[in-house]
């Protein structure tokens, strides 16, 4: 289920019907927007046998069935291999980033160079491309260089700055954007939710369909969601000493690092908007009418200026990039994080 980015699909669909598709795509914008979902769409919607009714992939034929099963003898899928992690009993050094191996993209271009089976187009979809190596980087871009018959490439990525400007120059770039709220509430409406429940969700789901899709299926990943959103409000306002012993909890759980910064990330971005509207805020909402009421805003209560918040916000952003794409020690970033979120 595609759920907005309405002109990225458009656009897709367009490039179908006048049989005008680019053989590499570069899709990105931060994880969770559903990039690969459409990815996934776009590939069956050019192999699918019965898209000529809707110019949508029916679901149904055997060529959507099996590229939704990543089976499909003319579809691969290429993610980074992930490497071995520390014992969870010790806490980690330094973060080995998954990597996409040369040997992979050797792999690919092997796949590649056959003709299709059963498809019209031979499709690749490289996940977290940021990620392959440079030796790797470089063997694709002869396959991206010289695609061979009717080949279709798709790079997924948060971190294009990451990718070689010779291959960022040769793939038709689509930016993906959070999803409105509104959006992504009236589709859990369609699926049966309440009003409240689906507005909670789409609250929280900070645009990103993804996200909104694991809170349906694992209840417990939006109670944590909630839970670590309170501990973000409780360190602000507790002595560094505190600060610096919840850290030490954090990277115990270093699978889920990236995943609680995103939410202290999103905490702040509404705490700036709020900020610069004069909004109260109380940790999720902005609510311009208890503006007008008078009542103050939770960030204002912590006493962090527009500037504050604006570094605040950088070195969240830079921290998140640090632990997710390089092999930067986590604990020396984060702790320079704490310190900032002082007074």
């Amino acid at each position: 289920m595609l759920i907005g980015h309405q002109k990225q699909w458009q656009f897709l669909k367009k490039s179908f019907k006048l049989r005008r598709i680019p053989h590499g795509f570069l899709f990105q914008g931060q994880e969770g927007l559903g990039k690969k979902t459409f990815a996934l769409e776009f590939i069956k919607l050019v192999n699918c046998r019965n898209n000529e009714i809707s110019a949508r992939p029916c679901q149904k034929c055997l060529s959507c069935q099996q590229i939704e099963k990543r089976t499909h003898p003319d579809f691969i899928l290429v993610e980074p291999l992930k490497k071995d992690s520390n014992p969870p009993t010790t806490l980690p050094r330094q973060t080995r980033a998954p990597t996409i191996q040369i040997s992979q993209i050797r792999d690919l271009g092997l796949r590649l160079s056959a003709k299709p089976y059963s498809a019209s187009f031979k499709s690749t979809i490289i996940d977290q491309a940021h990620s392959m190596s440079p030796e790797a980087q470089s063997c694709f871009l002869k396959t991206l260089e010289e695609p061979k018959g009717k080949t279709i490439l798709i790079l997924i990525t948060e971190y294009p700055e990451r990718l070689l400007p010779t291959i960022l120059s040769r793939v038709q770039k689509i930016k993906f954007y959070p999803v409105k709220k509104v959006e992504i509430r009236d589709y859990l409406i369609s699926q049966g939710l309440s009003d409240k429940a689906a507005e909670e969700l789409s609250l929280l789901s900070f645009g990103k369909p993804g996200r909104t899709l694991e809170f349906l299926l694992m209840p417990a990943k939006l109670e944590n969601q909630k839970q670590k959103i309170s501990d973000l409000i409780r360190i602000c306002n507790s002595p560094l000493a505190f600060r610096f012993q919840y850290l030490k909890g954090l990277l115990l759980e270093s699978k889920n690092l990236k995943e609680a910064l995103e939410i202290w990330l999103r905490y702040f971005r509404n705490a700036l908007i709020a900020t610069i509207n004069n909004q109260s805020f109380d940790g999720l909402r902005i609510d311009p009418e208890r503006s007008r009421t008078g009542q103050q805003s939770t960030i204002n209560q912590l006493g962090y200026s527009l500037s504050k918040l604006k570094n605040i916000l950088q070195l969240i952003q830079n921290t998140i990039f640090y632990i997710s794409a390089t092999n930067v020690n986590p604990r020396l970033a984060l702790e320079m994080l704490m310190l900032e979120l002082s007074e």
